[in-house]
């Protein structure tokens, strides 16, 4: 062998050496913020230092629409819907993000919710691609992660078979088939804007395996029947880096290994949901959302006498440190009394539960 044919085998040995490395090194874990304390682009404009202070690696924000005459639109609870919005109605999102000299939060994620979800899988989709395309190319122009796609439906239950609009004259396969084609064409659409996205989802194939498990009628019967359609969708166009993150809302109020350790099997048997398993390995990853303040209605939140918390600092802090632990990538905390960031003033927000976020993610930094 030639010494240049030996030194060109040497660099292509190495090159793939280096990449098997890098495609093995460990993966940072991330903490996110996603609460009713939700910042506009403007509030992070203006606070970002302030933001910048908590563990968080990121939060999730919401874009703002204005009409000519300056008056705003409700563009996240119509984003999914008849209504196209034009990019100069969502500019001022635009100008706040590129003007947000983003240091520590490297994690952005723009919410897009399926509100008013009043648009049947079988009408004209032109409205909500449009609005999906918009938002992925603010995200992308304005150095977000990502898109935040909240499946949870606040207005018409568009996952829900029995409740769609030709229920009675078109199979539940016919659905699936119209609603599988409407997830590949999303995703090509968030694709096109912003290439290798991540697309984090409040939860995905596991809710809908969780539902089917407790009702032998199986998907037609289910609220999410359908959502496991739309992801298999959204799969089927996957390409290139992008992912799609199931944030598994389902943890919210974990507390034990054991609880942990049971999501990963929850996450194996919701498989038999999924249509095509390598791009699922490919492009799917799994996080945990922990709700801080959980279920604050039932036990109340007490700002000094933590015992009456469902949790205490303590049981937060190995709540997320078990979280951190689990997840392929990322954690969200979820608050509702208790905001991190707020424009009014309005706190709640105890110093031992901020210090204790500290710990957990300090914990997982150094594993």
């Amino acid at each position: 062998m030639s010494f240049h044919r030996l030194t060109s085998v040497i660099v292509a040995l190495t090159i793939a050496a280096t990449s098997v490395c890098a495609q093995t090194k460990p993966t940072t874990k991330k903490l996110l913020e996603f609460g009713w304390d939700e910042p506009s682009t403007a509030f992070m404009r203006a606070h970002v230092a302030e933001m910048e202070q908590t563990p968080f690696d990121g939060t999730v924000f919401t874009i703002e629409a204005h009409d000519a005459d300056g008056k705003a639109l409700n563009f996240l609870g119509q984003a999914w819907g008849t209504r196209k919005f034009s990019l100069p109605e969502l500019k001022s999102s635009l100008d706040d993000l590129k003007a947000t000299k983003f240091k520590k939060f490297t994690d952005n994620f723009v919410r897009f919710d399926v509100t008013p979800g009043d648009v049947d899988w079988f009408d004209p989709f032109d409205a909500v691609f449009h609005n999906a395309s918009m938002t992925a190319r603010i995200a992308h122009a304005g150095g977000a992660r990502g898109i935040l796609l909240d499946v949870e439906p606040y207005g018409f239950n568009l996952w829900n078979y029995s409740k769609a609009k030709h229920a009675k004259d078109k199979s539940f396969e016919q659905y699936e088939t119209q609603v599988r084609a409407r997830g590949r064409e999303l995703m090509t659409r968030f694709q096109k804007e912003y290439p290798d996205i991540k697309i984090f989802l409040t939860f995905g194939f596991t809710l809908s395996h969780m539902e089917v498990a407790d009702n032998p009628k199986g998907l037609p019967a289910i609220d999410y029947g359908l959502l496991p359609a739309l992801l298999n969708g959204m799969l089927d166009a996957a390409e290139g880096q992008s992912q799609i993150i199931d944030g598994y809302e389902p943890s919210y109020a974990y507390k034990t290994e054991a609880q942990f350790a049971e999501s990963l099997k929850i996450r194996e048997r919701s498989m038999k949901l999924v249509a095509d398993k390598d791009k699922y390995a490919k492009h799917y990853r799994h996080g945990y959302g922990i709700w801080m303040d959980e279920d604050w209605r039932k036990y109340g939140w007490n700002t000094t006498d933590f015992t009456k918390n469902f949790f205490t600092p303590e049981t937060f802090e190995q709540s997320v440190r078990l979280a951190l632990a689990h997840s392929d990538e990322y954690v969200w905390i979820y608050t509702e009394k208790p905001w991190w960031w707020s424009p009014t003033g309005k706190k709640e927000l105890p110093k031992e539960y901020e210090a204790a976020l500290g710990r957990a993610k300090e914990e997982a930094t150094r594993h």
